[in-house]
């Protein structure tokens, strides 16, 4: 089955397995601790399980690397899956309409194919490296602002030393924390916003992989917060601090970061 069309339909599960427990109390349910060393809440139990059984059933890959099971084979085409069954649970279960399926397709290390869907609203991207980056049917194109103090970005932080950021977000027109970070990413894939900085050090290849690729298929640039190339292990225990935008702006804001 071909991976975007096989997508579709695993999004299509997930949508009605969370129908009636999200933004519910029970939705937040600690199930136990996930591979990714967090605790597993039940939506997102929930949507790893359709997504798992699925993939039991449609064999599209070899190896599935998810947040909470962590790695499962299968005996399916090679290639590798990164889920994020739920990117953004706080707000799924807090009811505000901005959380996302994540799901990324690589082969030999390098992701190709790239699926992002809003659960919430339905709204999807999608991207394949070297031929497109869409927002439903539609070719997707970052915006072309080019100075600072006319852009809006995301920053994502966790009990941080704000000071990196300081000076950057006085130079800024807009600050949005919007909390899910595959969602941000594809955000500034469609120029809704302009750049997005995770600098919590905890952002995994689950998190990521999906939205990076609509990002740079939209003509973003996404990088480490000294301007290096970004690199993820296939593992969901370690994590990055990641910094995307239109392109125009990435080295001002390396600077500022700096």
């Amino acid at each position: 089955m071909e991976f975007l069309v096989a997508c579709e339909q695993v999004a299509g599960a997930v949508e009605d397995a969370i129908c009636d427990l999200k933004g519910t109390p029970a939705a937040g349910d600690v199930l136990g601790m996930g591979a990714d060393m967090t605790p597993t809440k039940r939506i997102d139990r929930v949507a790893e399980d359709c997504v798992v059984d699925f993939l039991l059933e449609h064999p599209i890959c070899s190896l599935l690397v998810s947040e909470e099971l962590g790695k499962k084979e299968f005996d399916g085409n090679d290639g590798t899956i990164f889920l994020d069954p739920i990117d953004g649970t706080y707000n799924a279960i807090a009811g505000i309409p901005f959380y996302a399926l994540s799901i990324a397709y690589a082969v030999g290390g390098e992701v190709r194919q790239a699926y992002v869907r809003n659960l919430a609203s339905g709204e999807t991207f999608s991207a394949m490296k070297g031929r497109f980056a869409r927002c439903g049917t539609t070719p997707i194109r970052v915006s072309e602002t080019s100075q600072l103090d006319e852009c809006a970005m995301s920053v994502y932080g966790r009990k941080f030393d704000p000071t990196r950021v300081m000076q950057l977000g006085m130079k800024i027109r807009r600050w949005r924390l919007l909390g899910a970070s595959a969602l941000e990413l594809c955000y500034i894939g469609c120029g809704r916003i302009d750049g997005f900085i995770d600098l919590r050090g905890t952002l995994r290849v689950t998190d990521a992989a999906a939205g990076m690729l609509v990002c740079m298929e939209a003509g973003g640039t996404v990088t480490d917060l000294n301007g290096s190339p970004i690199r993820f292990p296939n593992e969901v225990t370690i994590g990055r601090c990641l910094v995307a935008t239109n392109s125009v702006l990435h080295y001002k804001v390396i600077e500022y970061l700096r």
